[in-house]
Parts: C-alpha cells; structure tokens; sequence
C-alpha cells in the first residue's frame, strides 16, 4: 500500500510540476539563492569574445576523418615503401650521429675563444694521501701518507741513494705502492720511500712531521763520512708481503722468491787457504 501511495504521489507531481519548478523548489526563496541561479547579462563585446573563442574551439577538434584514415593505413597490406622497426632504430642512431657531427664542424670551432696558454706544473716529487669522510669526525682522518721516488730526491750519487735506502728499512720498496698514489706504469728506478704519521691530532702536525724525518734522513744519507756501501739491503718485508699475496711471486725463480743460502754475499765467506 505505501509502494503504491508513493508511486501515485510521484506521477502526480511530474504532471504537475516542471523541472524547472523542481529545481527552484529545492531551494529557499532567497535573494541571494535567486541572484545565483540567474545567468549573468553579457555585453555584445563579451558575446562576440565567447562566440569567437567557440568557433577556435571546433576548428582545433580532431577530425573524424583523420581517424577513419588512420585506421585505413593500419588495416591495409604492407606494401614494402617502409623499413622494419630495426630499421628505424638504425635510422634514429645515425641521425643521432650526424647531430653530433654537426656540433663538432660547427660549434667546437667557437671553443677557440676559451683557450688558455699550457702552464706546467710546479714540480713537487711529494705525494701526500689523506682520508676523509665527508665532514664527519674518525681518528683516521687526522693521518697523512707520503710517497717519493728516490730518485726525486736530491741525493748526491749512488753511496747517498744506498744510504738513503738503508736510513729508509721497510719504509722503501721496489715497486710503487699500490695505495700511495703512484702511476701503476712509472718507472721503478731506486724504488719509493712511503711514510705515514698519525700520532697528532692535526693533520698538519702529522704531515710537518713527515716532512721533518724526509729532510733528516736526506740529509744524513749526503753526509758521506760512512758509507755503508759494504751492508746489503734488507728486502725481507718484500718477501713476505709477496709470500702474503699469493700472487706467484713466492715462487722459484720469480722476482721476489725467499732468499736461500745463495744469496749470502760472496765477500762476506773468509778468504779460502
């Protein structure tokens, strides 16, 4: 019964009402509800504005017949007048290719007006290695590395570059180290020296102080009232950092293979009767 009450009350008030009384029904009769409902009035400059702005509207629509054309040339048959998709990426890489091309004849001449006369660089022999970690505070950070080649070093002749290497003991090695800094491709000559400090706090400590024991030593490898030209060098700590590696230089006949009886100086033997 109150289905169909419901449904007659409905069909009642669409006979008589419009939708037009139905909208303004669901609001109060207010000025201001009124007032927002009405359209506004244009001005026939405002009209001519909006009539214009229509027609470039339409005029950038797609067309219709743009899409029944496209759909044409998908369903026809390939009629070999185009190239593969590898063809295109071919295409798009020589052309890529010539982009650059045309950078280089055309631009990199203009480069010219940046150029700057070669100024060689100072010639320091030091090579001084530090570690750091982005801003953030580690003991290490205060420690300093240097290598030099011995034969940067300004020794007076060959007694000095033996003393210097005796003064040096396990601090020189023949080869460059691998973590000083130093070309893998230099020439090994007298070998390098690698010193490190991190007794200090400050970096500059740890380094003046590396720089004092290398102007030391320096200076008593000139002084040549002794020579020590008759004291072989101790290369053991090559050996066992060759040993260490595992690399094949511990082996016979390589480079840095354990000393043997052999290798004891022959002057050294008391003269024979």
């Amino acid at each position: 019964m109150a289905f169909r009450l419901a449904s007659h009350l409905t069909r009642t008030c669409a006979k008589t009402c419009t939708r037009a009384e139905l909208g303004l029904r669901s609001y109060h009769a207010s000025l201001p509800n009124l007032a927002r409902n009405a359209k506004p009035t244009l001005t026939k400059s405002e009209k001519r504005a909006e009539r214009k702005a229509f027609e470039d509207e339409s005029d950038t629509q797609f067309d219709m017949n743009d899409v029944r054309w496209a759909e044409q040339e998908l369903e026809s048959d390939y009629l070999d007048d185009d190239t593969v998709s590898a063809g295109h990426i071919m295409l798009s890489e020589h052309r890529q290719t010539l982009h650059y091309l045309r950078l280089i004849e055309h631009e990199m001449p203009k480069l010219v007006l940046y150029r700057k006369p070669f100024k060689p660089l100072k010639s320091d022999c030091l090579i001084v290695r530090s570690v750091s970690y982005g801003g953030e505070e580690h003991p290490v950070t205060a420690k300093r590395v240097v290598t030099v080649a011995v034969d940067d070093l300004p020794l007076k002749n060959a007694a000095a570059v033996h003393k210097f290497k005796l003064l040096a003991g396990p601090r020189w090695t023949i080869r460059p180290p691998t973590d000083g800094g130093v070309s893998g491709i230099a020439e090994w000559g007298n070998g390098f020296v690698k010193i490190s400090c991190e007794d200090f706090a400050n970096p500059e400590q740890n380094l003046k102080w590396i720089s004092d024991r290398l102007d030391i030593m320096i200076k008593e490898a000139n002084t040549l009232d002794e020579t020590f030209k008759d004291v072989p060098l101790d290369i053991r700590h090559m050996y066992s950092k060759a040993r260490k590696a595992k690399k094949g230089e511990h082996l016979r006949g390589r480079l840095f293979n354990r000393p043997t009886i052999r290798d004891f100086p022959q002057e050294w033997l008391p003269a024979s009767s």
